[in-house]
């Protein structure tokens, strides 16, 4: 039995590396990750404040910035609370920086949606960067790993790399067959937000064309 347990240690010590440099080419990967679109996914909240609340994340179109390809980024919040909120982003690709949007489309419920300004996207960059998706992306190089685990869910079953964000308190299974890589996430508050489904042909969720919003004086 001790002669066991001690295979079992080295299996693992020997095996810690191996998981520690999947999570490198995992999270490469999903940072590189070239932008297709038409791609979407879907996910739900579970518990906390955002109970039920629902969320796609989709590459809706591409428009060009100084002569280079760049996309819009679709958000399309359903809360619970306060109702649907689209947000469009035009960026160059994953884990984008504030500095990096150069187009910025809001539409809030039934109101018209509103194109923003340049001078306003870079005031507002700081808030657009540290939504969940960009902000996991980019720190997902730094995150602690847990180890490769099976999960089970509403979109299916799927072989995930579990890593967690100690300072953020916040666990993520990334699946690296999956376009946005991300299956599931637990997060400080207790709840969770997990994949409900996902595939091609997206379209934009604005169909008017949006208004621009007058430059601030």
């Amino acid at each position: 039995m001790h002669g066991l347990r001690t295979v079992s240690l080295l299996t693992l010590l020997a095996a810690s590396p191996l998981v520690a440099q999947d999570k490198e080419k995992v999270c490469t990967d999903l940072l590189n990750r070239p932008m297709r679109v038409g791609e979407w996914a879907d996910y739900r909240w579970k518990g906390g404040r955002n109970d039920g609340s629902t969320m796609r994340m989709a590459v809706v179109g591409t428009e060009a910035v100084a002569g280079k390809p760049n996309y819009w980024y679709e958000i399309a919040l359903n809360d619970t609370r306060h109702g649907k909120t689209i947000i469009q982003v035009l960026v160059p690709g994953f884990g984008f920086q504030g500095s990096s949007i150069h187009g910025l489309i809001m539409k809030s419920g039934t109101e018209p949606a509103m194109r923003m300004p340049q001078q306003m996207v870079q005031m507002m960059a700081g808030q657009m960067d540290r939504n969940f998706d960009a902000d996991f992306t980019r720190k997902c190089q730094k995150m602690t790993v847990v180890g490769w685990e099976q999960i089970t869910g509403t979109a299916g079953t799927f072989c995930a790399l579990h890593v967690k964000d100690e300072g953020d308190q916040t666990d993520a299974w990334i699946v690296p067959d999956l376009y946005f890589g991300l299956a599931r996430a637990q997060l400080k508050d207790g709840s969770s937000m997990e994949l409900t489904g996902k595939g091609t042909g997206a379209k934009s969720s604005i169909t008017e064309t949006p208004q621009m919003m007058p430059s601030p004086r």
